[in-house]
């Protein structure tokens, strides 16, 4: 046997393969967080319009897990429900949330659909409660662990009876 021929099979032996997953999540973070960096040079249209930083750096940290799957009570870091979803983000942002969909709607600052920005928050109301909640990303869409069986994505608001909330 020939000496390439035995470094070769060693360099292969030595190294894991890199693990390449099917949409990897890699590029859509990365232009997401590109997109934000945009806006946020452009500026909001007024003061009062502005996100703060930690909601945009929640939207990248949501990002960053899509493809996680939902499992009912879980904040992560590997599995996710709607509420945990956006505890771990904003966590990770800097900045702490209550723990289920209700007591983060009552904990945030209340906004018009008009004044919403990404990393602000979507509640989707089931009666007299919030049922589910999502991390606005813009453009109709947020991040989200949907429901058991699924994982987390990004995906257009379905519903025009939501609430917006800032965490403050």
């Amino acid at each position: 046997m020939s000496v390439s021929r035995t470094v070769s099979r060693s360099c292969r032996k030595s190294h894991r393969p890199v693990r390449r997953i099917p949409g990897s999540r890699l590029p859509r973070a990365l232009s997401l967080l590109l997109l934000l960096t945009a806006s946020a040079v452009a500026g909001p249209a007024s003061p009062a319009d502005a996100a703060p930083s930690y909601g945009a750096r929640a939207v990248v940290v949501a990002a960053s897990k899509e493809g996680a799957p939902y499992a009912h009570g879980a904040t992560g870091p590997a599995r996710f429900d709607c509420s945990g979803l956006t505890l771990y983000s904003f966590r990770q942002a800097g900045r702490a949330l209550p723990r289920t969909a209700e007591q983060q709607y009552e904990h945030t600052d209340h906004i018009p659909r008009d004044q919403r920005v990404p990393g602000d928050l979507v509640f989707f109301p089931d009666g007299s409660t919030m049922g589910h909640v999502g991390i606005y990303a813009g453009n109709d869409k947020i991040w989200h662990a949907p429901r058991p069986g699924t994982r987390v994505r990004l995906e257009r608001i379905w519903s025009g009876n939501v609430r917006y909330g800032r965490a403050s």
